[in-house]
Formats: C-alpha cells, sequence, structure tokens
C-alpha cells in the first residue's frame, strides 16, 4: 500500500480553530414521521445502536489512517450513534485530537453525551443543515445506505473536511440475491433504503466528486450462531480471494478512503 505523501499528513497542524462556517443546506430527513431513526423504529429493533461493533469499527478506521499516514487533529463524525466508535478512536490516537460527533436521533445523541469529555462532544441534530467545523477527516460509517437522497448527501458533506472515510454495508451478494426477500429484511430490519456492491459503492462516490484514495474489506465479524459456526469457511475462502467471497457469501462490508 502506497502511503499518502507527507505534505497531505495533518500532523504538522497547529491546535485547530473550532470555528463554524455556513454551507448549503441540506436535510438527510425526508418525513420526519417516518424516518425510523426519528420515530423509534431503529431504536426499538436495535436498542444498542450497535455499540457492540463499535471497537472493531475504530479499530479498522484506525488501521486504515496508519497505513495512509494520515493524522488528523480534528474528526467529525456523520450519524455517530451513541459515540462509543470515537470514544474508541480517541484512546487509540493522540491525546490532542479534538471530536465531534452528529445524529438525529435523540436517544442516540442522550447515550453519547455520557461518554463526553474535553475533546470529545456530541450534537443532536441534522449534519446537512448544520454550521460546522471543517474537519480534517469526516467518518460517515454505515450511513448512506439510510439516506434517502445519498446523492445529495454526499455531495453536501464532501466540502466539509479534507478527508472522508466511508463504509458500507455490501448488501448484494449471490447468497443474498438467492434467498428471497433478504434484501427486502434489510430494508425493513436494518433501515436499509439503498443496497450496495464494492464496483457501485465506489462509483457513486466517483460520481459525487470524490477521489478514492484507498479502499479495504475488513475482516467480517462473526455474531451470530449461525455466522460463527460459518467463519471458518469464510475465512479460509477471503485469504484467497476477498472479491470473489465478499460477492459470493455477503456480510461484508468496503472502507473507503477519500478527498
Amino acid at each position: 500500500m502506497t502511503p499518502i505523501p507527507e505534505e497531505y499528513s495533518t500532523a504538522t497542524r497547529t491546535e485547530p480553530a473550532f470555528d463554524h462556517h455556513a454551507h448549503r443546506r441540506f436535510s438527510s430527513v425526508v418525513d420526519r414521521e417516518l424516518d425510523p431513526h426519528l420515530n423509534g423504529t431503529y431504536h426499538r429493533n436495535h436498542p444498542t445502536w450497535h455499540v457492540e461493533f463499535s471497537p472493531w469499527k475504530a479499530q479498522n478506521v484506525s488501521r486504515l489512517l496508519e497505513q495512509k499516514n494520515l493524522r488528523p487533529s480534528t474528526i467529525g463524525e456523520v450519524g455517530c450513534g451513541v459515540g462509543e466508535v470515537l470514544r474508541q478512536l480517541q484512546l487509540r490516537m493522540d491525546p490532542a485530537c479534538r471530536f465531534l460527533g452528529y445524529d438525529i436521533a435523540p436517544p442516540a445523541i442522550e447515550m453519547a453525551k455520557e461518554r463526553e469529555n474535553r475533546r470529545l462532544q456530541f450534537e443532536l441534530g441534522d449534519f446537512g443543515t448544520m454550521d460546522t467545523p471543517f474537519f480534517d477527516l469526516l467518518l460517515a460509517l454505515e450511513v448512506v445506505d439510510h439516506v434517502e437522497d445519498y446523492l445529495g448527501f454526499l455531495r453536501n458533506i464532501r466540502s466539509r473536511a479534507e478527508w472522508k472515510v466511508f463504509s458500507f454495508s455490501l448488501d448484494i451478494s449471490v447468497q443474498s440475491v438467492l434467498r428471497q426477500g433478504e434484501l427486502a429484511r434489510r430494508q425493513r430490519y436494518h433501515s436499509h433504503l439503498h443496497h450496495f456492491t464494492k464496483e457501485t459503492a465506489l462509483e457513486t462516490l466517483r460520481h459525487t466528486g470524490y477521489e478514492i484514495a484507498e479502499h479495504v474489506f475488513p475482516p467480517t465479524l462473526p455474531v451470530s450462531r449461525l455466522a460463527k459456526l460459518a467463519y471458518p469457511v469464510r475465512r479460509a475462502a477471503f485469504a484467497l480471494s476477498e472479491e470473489l467471497t465478499t460477492r459470493l457469501f455477503g456480510g461484508y462490508s468496503l472502507l473507503v478512503l477519500a478527498r
């Protein structure tokens, strides 16, 4: 993996001035009554807000930043949920780094507030409609799938940070297509309005003006009993061909670093 040139690194920056700037307004919410993150549906389906996956997500992001020689001084997260990913990153990164998380869901931000400290804060609100700092790095992890106008969303956040890290659930696979109703189930239970493959995720970012610096398939994290039983087979197949394994079995995500 080719390191990012030193001139791109944020390591030499001085203490950031967290001044707020006006941006073109864009709301990720089309109907507040029907949005599952606002009407309580998502919270009922996922009461922990996936906090159990946060150390794994933070590890994947941290590894990607280290591989590309990026040392941001300010990190924001759109759709931060309960804020545990940012807290885990704070434990791994330079103590001077500052973190801001945003989410539209009141229950998530209420739990996130319990994690706050001097350099880690959270705000309730629709990121696209808010005046925010310009970040060294902006995270949008498993968020694009949930936004109805995802192209408008991606265009809006492109100017909000120098670097962005996205993760996409790769819902479309041979297995998900063969299992009748699987994609519809993901839409109902996980509130995924859009389904991606690696190719469609990367082309979506390019279409909305991003330059792809790197993309990786993080190792899968088996949770269910069936997933744990299948894990040795998945791991062996993944070692032989990451591309083929993600296409066949699904259950993987794509992590993308972009500008």
